[in-house]
Order: structure tokens, then sequence, then C-alpha cells
């Protein structure tokens, strides 16, 4: 089953010219989720290859004003467009407050919206794979989020299956999903008789805005992706501290601990390029990258090359893809190359979006 990751906005606090508030979709086979619904993620959705699809499920991980402005206009597109389908919003506690303040500004739908507030801990089971939500460090209450495959079934032996009598059809797919079966002649096959060991499922973990935590951390373990922010670089440390964001440096050290296969880093400050942001996690753990809008992560399974940046594989047939160096924040699907930069960003040290002339740019709001 497909699983990736779709990047609709990776800037943090205000938006730049090239990147949007948060917005990020996981797309699972037909499933399609969204989490954080930034100011204009409607309008990413439509530039998209992706469109603006009647989404049965939003997942908030706080309310700070970036990462919930863009709900209202979303919900009241679907409600003009004849919307039917119902909606459930997630959300930590809170939530239920938002809506009767943003209720005044979407006014009447056509359509229900379900209320879920999540605590840490509280999971959704869906079957073949759960969602859990948990506890992240920023100062108000927010949650991260975390899909989790259950395992799957070990390797089909087709040699050992012939040399058991069993007739190639829908006896081998009755085994591959754990049932022993009868044989025509006599007898029966067990599972184990068939398959190998059992394989892990896929696991992707979506921090929100947070400090580098132990929450995050156990929550992280052993993930194919983890998406953590990296509002800052290491130079404004004690900025991070003070406003529970996280540095560049700093996520990468908690991946780096977690022990997962890639380190996917937003909600970058407009006072940095992805370039620079891109080195100093590198420096510490390698498979990092720094998405740029409308880039994928292709979640592949680990005997299929696990994940993958695949640069602007979310444009739409109109939108024309920008060309991208080997910053990982943008292209042609490659891993990590090291930052030698966007061919098409600013020179590294001339003032990015937002900076004033003989500085960097003031100070982000505690968000």
């Amino acid at each position: 089953m497909d699983l990736d990751i779709v990047f609709l906005g990776t800037s943090g606090s205000v938006p730049t010219a090239r990147r949007g508030l948060a917005g990020t979709l996981v797309r699972r086979g037909g499933d399609r989720i969204l989490v954080d619904c930034g100011e204009g993620t409607q309008r990413q959705l439509l530039r998209s290859s992706v469109g603006l699809v009647e989404l049965q499920e939003i997942f908030l991980t706080h309310y700070h004003a970036d990462h919930y402005l863009g709900l209202p206009g979303m919900l009241k597109t679907f409600a003009l467009r004849g919307r039917e389908l119902p909606l459930t919003v997630y959300g930590p506690p809170g939530l239920k407050d938002l809506f009767g303040v943003l209720r005044r500004i979407f006014g009447k739908l056509t359509y229900d919206v379900e209320l879920r507030e999540l605590r840490p801990g509280e999971a959704l089971e869906r079957g073949d794979h759960r969602i859990f939500a948990f506890a992240v460090e920023h100062g108000v209450t927010s949650n991260g989020y975390c899909l989790i495959e259950e395992p799957r079934p070990g390797r089909f032996d087709v040699e050992t299956a012939r040399k058991l009598g069993l007739p190639q059809g829908p006896l081998f797919g009755r085994l591959q999903a754990g049932e022993t079966v009868e044989l025509p002649g006599g007898g029966s096959v067990a599972p184990e008789q068939v398959l190998g060991p059992p394989r892990a499922g896929r696991k992707i973990v979506l921090a929100g805005d947070t400090r580098p935590g132990r929450e995050v951390l156990e929550a992280a373990r052993d993930a194919d992706v983890l998406v953590h922010e990296a509002t800052f670089a290491s130079e404004e440390g004690a900025r991070a501290e003070e406003t529970l964001h996280a540095t560049a440096a700093g996520a990468a050290e908690l991946a780096k601990a977690a022990g997962v296969k890639m380190l996917a880093l937003t909600h970058l400050s407009n006072r940095y390029f992805g370039p620079e942001i891109a080195r100093e996690a590198r420096a510490v753990f390698a498979e990092t990258v720094v998405p740029r809008d409308f880039d994928i992560i292709d979640v592949r399974f680990p005997e299929r090359g696990g994940p993958r940046l695949v640069k602007g594989g979310a444009l739409g047939k109109r939108e024309e893809a920008d060309s991208h160096g080997g910053d990982g924040s943008g292209g042609d699907g490659g891993g990590p190359r090291g930052g030698r930069g966007d061919s098409d960003d600013p020179e590294l040290g001339r003032h990015p979006v937002g900076a004033r002339a003989g500085g960097r740019a003031p100070s982000d709001a505690a968000r």
C-alpha cells in the first residue's frame, strides 16, 4: 500500500514568497489526512496535483494561528460546493472552544463536522494501522501525531509451498493472511511453513511545533520518517529555548538518538534558507532533508529502498517546478547529498525574505 507525505506549507509563523504556512497531507492508500491547516492551505491543495479533495479527517497540532487560520475558509469552500460528506476534526483539548469562535466566521455548513479532542496516549485504531497522539513541549496544549502500521506477514516462499503440494492460486493468499489451509489431496499447511518472519510496518511521526523533548524522542523511535520543526539555527539557540521551538541541530540530535531513517525539517523561520538549515542538521544526522512546498516523501517499505524525497512531486500540471539543487529542499527524488543549496535560491549571506539590510529579520513571535 502506498504511503507518502505531501508538504503543502513549510514556513514558520509567517509565509514567504516560496513557503506557505503549516499544512501537511498524509496519503495512505485511499486515505487523505491533513495535519494542520495554515492560512492558504486550500489554495496550496488547488495548486497541487492533489486538488482540493473532500478530506474526511483533519488533525490540528495546536491552536496558534499559523496552524489553523486556513480552516474556516476551507470549511466554507466545501459548503459552497454543496458538500454532504461528514468531516472529523481532531485536536488537543480546547478544540471545541476554538470552533465556538470559528463558527462565527464560516457560518452554516451543508455537512456535519465532528470535533474530537485527543489527549496524549489516545489512539485511533484503524485495523491495519493506528494513529496516536503524544504530548509535545510548546508552552500551550499541543499534540504530535504518529501513524504506525501493524506488522506485515513474512515473505511467502513459493518453492516451499509447491513442494508441499499447494496449487498456485487463492490458497497462497489465505496462507499469507495467516490462515491454515487444507491440501486438495489431504493434509494441511500452516502459515509458518511457508512464511518468513513477520516484517515491520511503516511508521511516520509529525511532531508539530515543539522543542526536542523526551516525548517526541520516544514516539519517534525507529520511525521511517520524523517530520520535525526547525524554526531556528543554532545561532538562535537561546531564542529557541525561550519560545519552545527547535534548532536544526537540536532536531537532528533527537533524530539520531531515536534511530529514524529520515528526518524532514519544516516550519523554517523566514530568516533562513533551506541550505543553511540542511547543512547544520546534516553535520549531526546525515539523513536529513528540508522539503519545500509541494515536495513529497515517498515512504517505501525497507525492502523497496525506504523513504525518499521526491522534489516538486505534488506540483500541479499548470505549475512549473523550480529547478532545485541537492540541499534536500525540493526535485529528483534522491536522498541527502550535502548542502550545495538551491540553484535558484538567493546566494547565502544575502537577505532572506523579511530580513532587514544590515542584519537578520526581526525575531519571530513566540508561536
